[in-house]
């Protein structure tokens, strides 16, 4: 919450603890077929047809209906081919669509910004990659779906290799074929599917769906871009770590030279990352592929010359459109700049509730902390939790910072059934002085004597990854 008289405008707290009409019934029809695909539709069990009948319900009315219910009734025979799995994959698409939509209107009303318009109609005519490989990769999702995650093997999972080894060669097949490999990789460390204790369904239904949407002509085609000239203001850097990749994504506000009117954008680095690579090592593979990253740990904005910005807010970086230029402290851009900020639409196939991180500011709330238990801000007699788990271990931000904070700029999310907050930055008092403590401070190195030690730690794992990696080049 942000008071009027400093600049900002008043956050709705309160409409986010509201329940949304229909988002439940929506949520519990999902959930019905990702049990589906837990057991498989080889030999479709009673259970089974009941989950692909609530589906089907839940698309009652829509222009899917008739579709779906024919694949429904298809599947609970055990006689489903590839376009009753596209049907049933489009259907729970078509519901979490849904459930993004309403909750991003729910969002709007509570920050009170400008709902995003839709993206323009594209005008020129879309490459087509090769339909073989795509159809071999619906063959391989078919055979997941009537196997299960129960039923998987070793052998089901390696089906999958051979067909990204043909589409990486593809640019229009690459992001298919990352997604495909990394589902495929995660599958095969889980097999066999009987033994697992816990089946992640929501996950891997939603790795399943994605994946066979994928495979229909025209489903994801590449991003149609503008140029995007202006002054460029960091809000704060949200890292995302894997055991073998990591990712590095800044949200910032756009004031475009025109005098038109700010926007809501990201741009984004990934590189491939060793597991011994930790702290603050990321940074160091990330720092050659995007110079905002510096920008935004140092609190600097830059000057944009015609940067490539797709239709969906994200900024294609290419370090000769931009320029470092003076200093801009993201709390001062969060307080002026970013209530009156618009947002960028959501392309069809991303509309899913995971895909919601909006920017906001809140100020005077109180901090609500039980021993063991969640933080959570209180504003004007409402929680919102805060997700702790979401802070890097590559940056000075720490949970107890969270704790002592007085106004935090994060990430507004949905998960578990409620909205969260994933902080970004926070103003804290330290020793009787005002400070501002970033997630992104170390992103373009740092004089903090803890970002010193674990850029050391970090730089001697690095430079020992790289020697030993010239020795077998040089054998």
């Amino acid at each position: 919450m942000v008071p009027d008289d400093e600049g900002g405008c008043l956050m709705r707290t309160d409409l986010l603890g509201e329940p949304i009409e229909g988002l439940d019934e929506a949520l519990a029809a999902v959930d019905a077929f990702d049990a589906v695909l837990t057991d498989g539709l080889l030999r479709p069990r009673p259970a089974q047809a009941e989950g692909l009948d609530r589906l089907a319900e839940a698309v009652t009315g829509t222009p899917l209906a008739a579709r779906v219910a024919e694949a429904a009734d298809k599947a609970a025979a055990g006689a489903a081919g590839e376009e009753h799995f596209l049907a049933l994959a489009a259907a729970r698409a078509a519901l979490l669509g849904s459930v993004h939509d309403a909750l991003a209107t729910r969002v709007d009303e509570a920050t009170g910004r400008p709902a995003p318009s839709g993206p323009p109609e594209r005008q020129d005519p879309v490459p087509e990659p090769a339909s073989n490989l795509s159809a071999a990769a619906r063959s391989w999702l078919c055979d997941l779906a009537r196997s299960g995650w129960r039923g998987l093997d070793h052998e089901l999972a390696a089906g999958a290799a051979p067909v990204v080894s043909a589409m990486l060669p593809d640019t229009l097949l690459r992001r298919q074929a990352t997604l495909l490999d990394g589902f495929a990789a995660e599958l095969a460390a889980s097999c066999p599917g009987a033994t697992l204790e816990r089946v992640p369904e929501r996950r891997w239904a939603d790795l399943w769906m994605r994946s066979l949407l994928l495979t229909l002509p025209g489903a994801a085609p590449a991003p149609a871009t503008t140029p995007a000239t202006g002054r460029l203001l960091p809000l704060g850097v949200d890292l995302q770590e894997h055991a073998t990749a990591v990712q590095a994504q800044v949200h910032a506000v756009l004031e475009p030279s025109d005098g038109g009117a700010p926007r809501l954008v990201r741009a984004a680095a990934s590189a491939p990352k060793p597991d011994t690579v930790v702290g603050a090592g990321p940074w160091q593979l990330l720092r050659p592929h995007l110079s905002l990253l510096a920008a935004a740990g140092e609190g600097r904005s830059m000057e944009l010359d015609a940067m490539p910005l797709t239709d969906e807010g994200d900024l294609l970086w290419d370090e000769a459109h931009a320029r470092p230029a003076d200093e801009a402290d993201p709390f001062a851009t969060a307080r002026v700049v970013l209530p009156t900020s618009t947002a960028a639409a959501t392309t069809p196939l991303d509309r899913h509730p995971v895909r919601i991180a909006v920017p906001v500011l809140l100020e005077g709330y109180a901090v609500r902390a039980e021993e063991g238990g969640p933080v959570a801000f209180e504003l004007a007699g409402h929680h919102l939790t805060v997700d702790r788990d979401r802070l890097p271990a590559a940056g000075p931000l720490t949970a107890e910072a969270v704790a002592r904070s007085r106004a935090c700029i994060g990430l507004l999310r949905w998960d578990a059934g409620q909205f969260t907050l994933q902080p970004l930055a926070v103003e804290t008092v330290v020793r009787k002085k005002a400070v501002a403590v970033h997630a992104g401070a170390w992103a373009g190195g740092t004089a903090d004597k803890a970002g010193i030690r674990a850029e050391k730690a970090a730089t001697d794992a690095v430079a020992g990854l790289r020697e030993r990696a010239g020795r077998l080049l040089r054998t």
